[in-house]
């Protein structure tokens, strides 16, 4: 008898666990929790489906974390403690803000250059209507905090309410150092007011370390720069620094999680030890996707994953359904077209870079799709589901 058709194809799952703290066996905790939703919920464990767990509770396990004090005494010991230009930071009160209190909390004054009309994620400070309307050329022109009140007035995010420009003015005034604001988009705009430079974007920073180092900066340092090594026994993250950190208490960042490889593999080794199923497992922070009303791309983390199993290299190898049905065998129908396009998924070998079949397939990591899926399944909010459980991701239509 043949085997009952599969109807459904990849499911995401959400798999509540318990608040994690440092210390934890995190490895046991999300397999327990994996284990035990399946036994719960009545589904099976199969090869090749995926565990994935938040950077947020791998980072607290490892109990990374890091004060404003140990931030101002680094960024005091590597930019000189004086004059600090800090460029391209995104608008985040969770993000940056935290951060910008200990660099503040370094220096003497902080020349602070704001991106516009947007940052690099996204969060607009104003409209490009707003800019066509003033004339401005944002490629080009250096606006002062007097020249931008005087075309823009105040400026509030949409979903914040904030405006950030005031908030982050009186932040670096709270901690007691000088602040100027301008608006530019090119790098070395910031050596006309100094020569050591913080720079905060992203990904980006390799860019913009190398314009400022061939304009003759002094010191150049990105986030990546800072507390990429323990400061008075602080958390730290020696690949990425304060990139992909997130507030924790006022005068408290959680960073982003350390090494964590041993961590994806301890997993699939254990759910082999008590299913007999290869699963693969991916540590994920950020979504890479952007919205299309608030013009927020999400990825405000270095990468999406910083760990995950060898089952997840690469980028997807499919065939376009539709492609096929509508040129290939547009003349079919029924059982006829299924078996063609079975036939033609099962024959695929090898690279389909350049197969027209394979036009309007998403040409992206599998890391950064499966992360995405499943940032949006946990959310960022209180559903308490750290990991997801992902299956049926690398079925096909012949499964």
């Amino acid at each position: 008898m043949d085997k009952k058709e599969r109807k459904v194809g990849t499911v995401s799952r959400g798999i509540r666990c318990p608040i994690i703290r440092q210390g934890d066996d995190l490895a046991a905790i999300v397999t327990n929790s994996v284990l035990e939703a399946a036994d719960a919920e009545g589904f099976e464990i199969r090869d090749r489906d995926v565990i994935s767990i938040t950077e947020s509770i791998v980072a607290r396990s490892q109990g990374n974390y890091a004060s404003v004090e140990a931030i101002a005494k680094d960024v005091r010991t590597k930019l000189g403690g004086e004059t600090v230009g800090v460029i391209f930071p995104i608008l985040s009160r969770n993000r940056f803000a935290i951060c910008l209190r200990g660099i503040a909390m370094g220096a003497k004054k902080i020349v602070l250059m704001l991106a516009y009309p947007s940052d690099e994620v996204g969060n607009a400070l104003v409209s490009m209507d707003q800019i066509d309307e003033a004339g401005i050329n944002p490629y080009s022109d250096v606006l002062t905090l007097e020249r931008y009140r005087e075309l823009f007035g105040e400026t509030k995010l949409e979903f914040t309410g904030v405006d950030y420009v005031d908030y982050y003015a009186n932040l670096i005034r709270s901690c007691g150092a000088e602040v100027e604001i301008i608006f530019a988009n090119q790098a070395k705009t910031i050596l006309n007011y100094t020569d050591c430079v913080l720079t905060c974007d992203i990904h980006t920073r390799a860019r913009t370390k190398r314009i400022l180092k061939a304009a003759g900066a002094k010191v150049v340092c990105g986030l990546d720069d800072i507390l990429n090594a323990p400061v008075d026994g602080s958390g730290c993250n020696e690949k990425y620094g304060l990139l992909g950190s997130n507030k924790s208490t006022e005068d408290t960042v959680k960073l982003f999680p350390r090494e964590c490889t041993e961590l994806v593999l301890d997993i699939q080794a254990r759910m082999l030890e008590a299913t007999g199923k290869h699963v693969e497992v991916m540590v994920y922070g950020d979504g890479a996707f952007k919205d299309p009303k608030g013009k927020i791309w999400e990825l405000a983390d270095p990468v999406v994953s910083p760990a995950y199993t060898a089952g997840l290299e690469g980028t997807p190898n499919e065939l376009k359904l539709k492609y096929l049905a509508d040129n290939d065998y547009k003349d079919l129908s029924g059982e006829e077209l299924k078996k063609a396009i079975s036939n033609s998924i099962r024959a695929k070998s090898g690279s389909l870079v350049g197969n027209m079949a394979a036009q309007g397939t998403t040409p992206r990591q599998l890391t950064d799709l499966i992360g995405s899926l499943c940032d949006l399944t946990s959310g960022s909010g209180d559903k308490g589901t750290p990991v997801v459980y992902v299956q049926g991701y690398f079925d096909n239509y012949t499964n």
